[in-house]
């Protein structure tokens, strides 16, 4: 039997399992908040083009409109000034929409303290228990955020101060960054970096390290908490929008039940 048949044999015998780690899609998600001197990414809009009526008989469809990084999305080097002359999402290889995944589970730190940040000791610690990092591989930063999605104000933690919000350290994104073995790292907050990454040295040091350096991000997962810490296998595919920074992504993972 070859791999593909032994896999699709797994797969509909439920010995793989699809986990989705995407937000659903619709007027209700949160979205990131700029300052208001900054031009603002627009919500997820639905509008009507015929319903099984007049104006098309027999079919129902919509037009939508949506920025590229709404709600569970790809972000392309692009993205960030730092990757200003790199691939546009529609450039990133197929191969590596298809990548393995290490789960680094901080949820309960972060429920002590929202603005928790990822240090290096962190991962190398998580090492230490569960190996290294995959090759090729995302590194998926769970924090339980996930179960705030329902709500604007509650998902975006906002105060006179800012936005409260996990992320990573600036020495921790450098390395993200540096790490050969990562093509990206996968948040459940609204954007890879920190709430209070703007008042960081340098400023949001997580996208202008992975952006940088060629590599992605994955933000607004959902159900990490279904994820082992190693052995699965995510599926992100963003569109491929010319020239585009990000793009709203279906995000699965394949994990092994045996």
């Amino acid at each position: 039997m070859s791999i593909l048949s032994s896999f699709a044999e797994a797969l509909v015998a439920g010995r793989i399992e699809v986990v989705d780690l995407t937000a659903p899609l619709s007027s209700e998600t949160p979205v990131i908040q700029l300052p208001e001197q900054f031009a603002q990414t627009a919500p997820f809009e639905l509008e009507e083009v015929s319903r099984y009526d007049d104006r098309g008989p027999a079919w129902y469809w919509n037009n939508f409109r949506t920025g590229e990084h709404t709600g569970t999305h790809f972000d392309a080097p692009n993205h960030w000034v730092t990757g200003r002359d790199g691939d546009d999402v529609a450039s990133v290889p197929v191969q590596r929409m298809i990548a393995p995944a290490a789960v680094l589970d901080f949820s309960v730190q972060v429920a002590e303290n929202p603005d928790f940040l990822l240090e290096v000791q962190h991962i190398r610690e998580w090492e230490v228990e569960h190996g290294p990092l995959p090759e090729g591989g995302w590194l998926l930063y769970r924090t339980g955020w996930d179960a705030r999605s329902a709500s604007q104000q509650d998902f975006i933690n906002a105060d006179d101060t800012g936005p409260h919000t996990p992320g990573v350290s600036p020495e921790c994104a450098r390395w993200l960054g540096e790490e050969p073995s990562l093509i990206g790292m996968g948040v459940e907050t609204v954007g890879t970096d920190a709430g209070a990454a703007h008042s960081f040295d340098p400023p949001f040091p997580c996208h202008a390290a992975l952006m940088g350096s060629g590599k992605y991000g994955l933000t607004q997962l959902q159900n990490l908490a279904q994820l082992p810490p190693t052995g699965a296998l995510i599926v992100a595919a963003p569109l491929p929008i010319v020239s585009g920074s990000g793009s709203p992504s279906r995000v699965l993972a394949l994990v092994d039940r045996g």
